[in-house]
Formats: C-alpha cells, sequence, structure tokens
C-alpha cells in the first residue's frame, strides 16, 4: 500500500497535495498496490467525495478533537501509529512547509530516512530518486532503501492529475492513542491578514521588482501593471532588505515559491536564490537595462530598457485596450 498525507481546507485538498498525491499514485500503479491517505481534521471525512476520482481508495481520518488544529508531534505519532496497522510501502507529503515537518517527525519517530523535494522516483526493492538540493540550485541522485520510504513532492513538479478510473473511496476513522506531551507544540490560533487581493504564492500573474526599482515609492508603476493584469507584485530579497518591500513580498529561497502563468521581472538580476522561487512559472518576462543579467538569460521573453519607462508604457496600452 501506498500512503499519502494530505493537507486539505474545509474537506477541499490543497494543490500541494494533489501533486503529492499524483507521485503516489505514480508508485501505487508501478507497484501495482492501493492508493490511501491520511488527513487531519473534522471535515476531512468530505475527501472522499474528491479524492476517488485521483484513485483513492481508502482515507484515514484520524479522528481526535485535538488534532482539528496543527500540532506538529502530535500528527506525526498519529501517523506513526497508522503505519503499525497499515504497513504501508511508502509515505508520500506535499512538500510544503507542514508536509516536511510531519514527515520529519515521523522518520525521527520511526528511524526511518526520509528524501525531501523528489523530482522523480523509481520504485523497487531499493528506490532511484532525484531530488533538489540546496534550495533547488543542484539535482542529487540518490537510492532510498528502507522498510518505508518515507518522501516528499517537490513544490510544482508533478501537475495534479486525475486517475484513469475513478475508486469507489471508503472513509475510515483512525483513533491513536496520544499523551498530553506530544500537544507541547501547537496552533494557538490564526490572524487572517487584512490584505485584500490574490496572495503571492496563488497569483497567476506576478510582477516583482529588484534593486532597479529605485525605492519604494517606485513600486507604485508595478502595482498598476499587477492591477491591470489581474496579479499581485512581489521582490527581491535585494529589494526587501533595503525595507521598500515587506518579507511577505519576496520571491525566492527564502522568501515564496511561486508558480504563475506570466512573471514580469523588472529590475531583478537573477541571482540563484531568487530563481529558485520563480523557475516554478510558466513564462518570465525580463525588463533590464543590462543585456547580461543573469534574468536575461533564463527568461522567456526579455526588454533590455529602463523599466522606468517600460512599465508606464505597458501601463498606457493596457489602459487604452480597456
Amino acid at each position: 500500500m501506498i500512503l499519502s498525507f494530505v493537507e486539505h481546507a474545509g474537506g477541499s485538498p490543497e494543490e500541494p497535495s494533489l501533486e503529492a498525491l499524483t507521485l503516489a499514485r505514480e508508485l501505487a500503479t508501478a507497484t501495482d498496490a492501493p492508493l490511501e491517505v491520511v488527513a487531519f481534521g473534522a471535515e476531512a471525512s468530505a475527501l472522499g467525495d474528491t479524492l476517488g476520482a485521483y484513485g483513492v481508495e481508502t482515507v484515514h481520518r484520524v479522528a481526535d478533537e485535538r488534532l482539528d488544529t496543527y500540532a506538529p508531534e502530535a500528527w506525526a505519532e498519529s501517523i506513526d501509529q497508522l503505519l503499525d496497522a497499515t504497513d504501508p510501502e511508502a509515505v508520500v507529503a506535499p512538500g510544503t512547509d507542514r508536509g516536511q515537518e510531519v514527515l520529519a517527525h515521523v522518520g525521527a519517530k520511526c528511524d526511518l530516512p526520509m528524501a525531501a523535494n523528489c523530482l522523480d522516483v523509481e520504485p523497487g526493492e531499493v528506490y532511484e530518486l532525484s531530488r533538489q538540493r540546496w534550495g533547488g540550485s543542484l539535482v542529487e541522485h540518490a537510492r532510498l532503501d528502507s522498510d518505508t520510504k518515507l518522501l516528499t513532492a517537490a513544490p510544482h513538479e508533478f501537475s495534479p492529475e486525475t486517475a484513469v478510473e475513478a475508486a469507489d473511496t471508503s472513509v475510515q476513522p483512525f483513533e491513536p492513542t496520544l499523551d498530553e506531551s506530544a500537544f507541547r507544540v501547537s496552533v494557538d490560533r490564526v490572524e487572517e491578514s487584512d490584505e485584500s487581493g490574490v496572495s503571492l504564492g496563488e497569483a497567476r500573474v506576478v510582477v516583482g521588482g529588484g534593486r532597479g526599482v529605485g525605492g519604494p515609492e517606485d513600486y507604485d508603476k508595478l502595482e498598476t501593471l499587477a492591477d491591470s493584469l489581474s496579479g499581485t507584485v512581489g521582490a527581491s530579497r535585494a529589494a526587501v532588505n533595503e525595507g521598500w518591500r515587506p518579507h511577505d513580498d519576496q520571491i525566492g529561497q527564502t522568501g515564496t515559491k511561486i508558480s504563475p502563468d506570466l512573471y514580469v521581472a523588472c529590475g531583478i538580476s537573477g541571482a540563484v536564490q531568487h530563481m529558485v522561487g520563480c523557475k516554478g512559472a510558466d513564462n518570465i518576462l525580463a525588463v533590464n537595462t543590462d543585456p547580461e543579467a543573469a534574468i536575461m538569460q533564463k527568461a522567456d521573453y526579455a526588454v533590455v530598457g529602463d523599466l522606468h519607462e517600460v512599465v508606464p508604457e505597458l501601463n498606457d496600452a493596457l489602459a487604452d485596450e480597456r
């Protein structure tokens, strides 16, 4: 059996979990094994209505009200006990902060190795795999040898796909036995942002600004362009370090990883740290005065010019189209 850890919002699976589920189904198909998932929260029961289309046969809903909020050690202990009960060949989690943290705890508890950010996996007695290392700046080819393989799927590397044949999914409650010590760390409350608009990680169009923007006041023209394209504005680390934009706007290895249809990078040099964050973009349009800038070599489209001239022209052209 292949087990996949699914994060959800109100009973609807989140995109990174569907990416991981696609990898898990590939492994299940290759090994002729059933595909099952584990999920937390009272609304996890609703997952059965959706996940059948992805080939999931069983949803193990962890039944404990204390686990309805995130508690990494307790979630990992629950999965550990589920492993004892089901003995899966592999566990696949999304390459999110929670997916990585929970599976790392599972590995520590079970004394099992974990391969994070996998790009490709060939199952067998020993799994042959490739995975991202050093923030995606290199690819490692490795072999994973253990009784139960623990894997996370690299973000934006697996397109969520439904199964050729849908499964008749059952939802089964699983009741772990947990000590209070497992809840030393847990989410107490969630503060909702007052900001409106599309979040950076979900935007289909992102307009990014770097040191070449010149200052915080000059982001107004980028905001106008983003609004015209129903997108949002991001920034490079250099711009964030200058205090021009908040850290929440940072794109890169230590910021947000984006996967828009279009990324318009204005005045950004294209350092490796930044490119790690935008490599998921379908198309990159770079605007830079330096034709030799690294991002100009990696972009799908490039405009050699001053963003202070190019972006206002784009804004005027888009306004004329309305």
